[in-house]
């Protein structure tokens, strides 16, 4: 067995090999690092919103599906916070709606967060 250095036999052809990076300036560096990094609470609250809103109303109406004695004694205790709220199907409207509010209002918190954090780390 011919146990020879292998690491010359696995060039790669010219077309393949890594191209230098382009060198930037200090300052074209910064503007990128901070457009790049940057996260729209709109965005996040609009998704976190949603995905709130969706589950709430499918758990809620899982259950009210699957029926039973006692429909959901544990989601029902949203009705604590989310005042109208209950395990039937009209409930699942009113917490698809605290879901959504929920939601959106903790995307805004948590990108007015993070983009405070960025801006204090790039500056």
């Amino acid at each position: 067995m011919n146990l020879q250095n292998t690491h010359e036999s696995t060039k790669f052809p010219p077309e393949f090999e890594l191209m230098p990076e382009p060198q930037l300036s200090e300052s074209e560096e910064q503007i990128i690092k901070r457009a790049v990094v940057r996260l729209s609470g709109q965005v996040l609250g609009l998704v976190m919103g949603f995905v709130g809103a969706i589950v709430i109303f499918a758990a809620t109406n899982w259950l009210v599906i699957k029926g039973g004695d006692v429909v959901g004694p544990h989601l029902g205790l949203l009705s604590q916070f989310f005042i109208g709220y209950s395990v039937t199907f009209a409930g699942s409207f009113i917490g698809a709606a605290y879901g959504f509010l929920v939601g959106y209002i903790s995307g805004l918190l948590i990108g007015w967060i993070y983009n405070a954090v960025v801006f204090l780390r790039t500056r």
